[in-house]
């Protein structure tokens, strides 16, 4: 049971963390049944009273949110996140383990031809970048991956990116796939 001097405390904490507004038997949960909460949600209510956040009552619920005379400074342009296609995924992961890369590698690997805005769609995000020209007849521009690729899939370097194995282990690769490499690899045994 927490004392009636830091109940305050305990029940702005609980209200804070939540992802939702709550209700009091919802507070109760975390701080005990016999709390008084509507009490210390009284004091919290006048205490933040006119400050830059307030503790609100939406129905049975409460939740603290900014004071609505300050909502404006708190409004930014927001970019809606795209979903990334599948054409995408599976550029960004070839990019990603085979840099630098020419889109012409890019479409042998995949084989199918990649329509350029896939590319242009991974480098608006800061996930890849142009990493020079290969010294080939047509000097073709490369691929490589972004320190912001790295960032946004919590890598430290590429030699983070899972393995085949690590693959494997977690179910992500397709069983067409794992079947073909099965039947690949005792054709060879086979022609030895």
């Amino acid at each position: 049971m927490i004392r009636q001097d830091d109940l305050g405390r305990a029940v702005e904490a609980v209200l804070f963390a939540s992802e939702h507004p709550m209700t009091v038997d919802e507070i109760k949960a975390h701080v005990g049944a016999e709390a008084d909460v509507r009490g210390a949600l009284a004091g919290l209510e006048a205490l933040y009273a006119g400050r830059g956040i307030e503790l609100v009552r939406r129905g049975e619920r409460w939740h603290f949110q900014t004071a609505a005379d300050l909502a404006h400074l708190l409004r930014r342009d927001r970019e809606e996140s795209r979903k990334l296609s599948r054409a995408g995924i599976e550029t960004l992961a070839i990019i990603a383990y085979h840099e630098p890369v020419t889109r012409a590698e890019i479409e042998a690997i995949r084989g199918v031809q990649i329509s350029k805005g896939t590319i242009d769609v991974l480098m608006e995000a800061g996930w890849v970048r142009p990493a020079g020209r290969r010294e080939v007849p047509g000097r073709p521009l490369t691929y490589a991956t972004t320190a912001g690729f790295l960032s946004q899939f919590g890598l430290a370097s590429r030699r983070d990116l899972p393995g085949i194995d690590d693959l494997k282990a977690a179910g992500l690769l397709d069983p067409v796939d794992l079947a073909f490499e099965a039947e690949t690899s005792e054709t060879v045994i086979e022609d030895e």
